[in-house]
């Protein structure tokens, strides 16, 4: 491709508006971007249970609704990455919005499960706006300003997905489950001119190799086969002779392509690039903060809405749960600034070491509140102490999404300030696959653990108290584990804190 010219970021920032006015629209329009496409990832919560029979199809077929937007979405995030890389992140954004409304509207006119499942595989393709939207900042905001852009456009993830359900669940009840689909449509095709319209042109200066065409699709087998084995292990039976080919496929793939890659001069992900102590080290942090993310949202929102009489549970309908959830969505954006200000002072490790430590507090202040619940004798329901122990998880929730907000700032941070600037985009979409990879690996865990610990009521098999504090100390280990892995970090990663 020819290289065009490259525009500077005073340039960008001044063609038609107050430079900090213009600031502050680039720094909106790509966390609302983030926001759009996150709450894409909840909007089928609250019809999981009725989509066979919507679709007229058994709970198994219904299923790949959800997995399908994993499995496109982390297949194509580093690619996009690497493309932007080399022909812009504007130019990748715009493209990467497009499969997304047009998913959206045939999840709006889905009339079977497979029209279904392709139009949430389109909409996985968006799942790379976040990571390109924080290179873009990176490259685009004036250095002071751009370590708290980056920690809000990065939280938007875990903001969009906790705001999505209480508003999923509300249009759910009180409407058809199309208007979900055809609101986050129109909210995408907003989002899309606002990026054509608003987000400044930042050309790369041009590759002098083409695109890793074979690197993406090895990527992308051994991707596929390694999130199907995890995803659906426990579905297919951990020993069965199909978990275990996935399972052998994937590192066969994955070990063909890491030896493919280590020999390309211009390979779809420098592993090398990948090796060096401060990507590495940052990158298996955030498969813990990953799986740290996703875990609460497993087992809260169970809690909340299982029967009080259990002696455990709390009663609360779908939307109830989420609007109690929330506020831990609120707590990722409300610390984006603190964690920019930690990162410019002390260094993003040390933002990224305290995340891992806050979200272990919030974990173990839920276990602690579970276990209190689990003192009282089933059948006993009391409006008042209900309401007190739902107003102690919000407070413990909030604390968690503190710690998740301060660790989405410091990871990009620490990977864009260790990587050439011809990588950035794509070293940022392969931390984001990072991350995905924890949320599965926290799905199938936590998954198993509340299977294994389950309890008989009235003809239904539902988890034990002990299994969700199970689930919770476990989670509380991990958050532990990212805090010691963040804090071995070498220290010269200070002088990336805020660029």
């Amino acid at each position: 491709m020819t290289a065009t010219a490259d525009v500077t970021t005073e340039e960008a920032l001044t063609d038609s508006l107050d430079p900090r006015a213009k600031t502050g629209l680039v720094v909106a329009v790509l966390a609302a971007a983030g926001i759009v496409v996150s709450l894409a990832q909840t909007l089928v919560v609250p019809i999981i249970a009725s989509l066979p029979e919507i679709f007229a199809t058994s709970a198994s077929n219904t299923s790949w609704i959800i997995t399908v937007t994993l499995l496109v979405g982390a297949v194509s995030t580093p690619v996009m990455g690497r493309l932007a890389d080399m022909y812009g992140k504007k130019r990748m954004l715009l493209i990467a919005i497009i499969p997304f409304i047009v998913g959206s509207v045939v999840c709006a006119l889905a009339g079977d499960v497979v029209t279904m499942i392709i139009g949430r595989g389109l909409q996985g393709l968006g799942s790379g706006i976040i990571p390109l939207g924080i290179a873009l900042l990176h490259d685009v905001l004036p250095k002071e300003k751009a370590g708290g852009a980056i920690a809000l456009m990065s939280s938007s993830m875990g903001i969009g997905g906790a705001l999505g359900i209480p508003i999923a669940a509300a249009v759910a009840q009180f409407a058809d489950w199309r208007v979900l689909f055809w609101a986050i449509g129109v909210a995408a095709a907003i989002v899309g001119v606002a990026i054509w319209r608003v987000i400044p042109v930042h050309e790369p200066k041009g590759h002098a190799h083409g695109f890793d065409f074979l690197g993406a699709v090895g990527l992308a087998v051994g991707l596929v086969a390694l999130l199907l084995t995890v995803s659906k292990g426990a579905e297919w039976g951990w020993g069965s002779a199909l978990t275990i080919g996935c399972f052998a496929a994937a590192a066969l793939v994955l070990l063909a392509w890491g030896w493919y890659q280590l020999r390309r001069s211009a390979p779809l992900i420098d592993l090398r690039t990948t090796a060096k102590p401060v990507v590495l080290l940052t990158n298996i942090a955030s498969v813990l903060i990953g799986f740290t993310m996703y875990a609460m949202n497993l087992i809260v929102p169970q809690v909340m809405q299982l029967p009080a009489e259990l002696g455990y549970g709390l009663g609360q309908s779908m939307i109830q749960m989420g609007l109690w959830i929330a506020p831990m969505g609120l707590g990722m954006m409300a610390v984006s600034n603190l964690g920019a200000w930690i990162s410019r002072i002390r260094g993003p490790k040390v933002t990224l070491t305290i995340s891992g430590v806050v979200i272990a507090i919030g974990y173990g202040l839920v276990a602690i509140i579970l276990a209190t619940i689990g003192t009282r004798a089933p059948g006993d329901v009391d409006p008042t102490a209900i309401l007190w122990t739902l107003i102690l998880l919000l407070v413990a929730m909030v604390v968690t999404g503190c710690g998740i907000g301060l660790a989405f700032g410091a990871m990009p941070a620490l990977i864009m300030g260790s990587v050439p600037a011809s990588e950035k985009a794509a070293a940022n979409g392969f931390n984001s696959l990072m991350r995905s990879l924890g949320t599965t690996a926290s799905a199938a865990i936590i998954g198993v653990v509340l299977a294994a610990m389950v309890q008989n009521v009235g003809g239904h098999v539902i988890p034990t108290q002990a299994g969700f504090i199970v689930s919770l100390l476990i989670s509380c280990g991990i958050a532990l584990v990212a805090a010691v892995i963040a804090a071995a970090i070498p220290t010269k990663a200070k002088g990336a804190a805020a660029h």
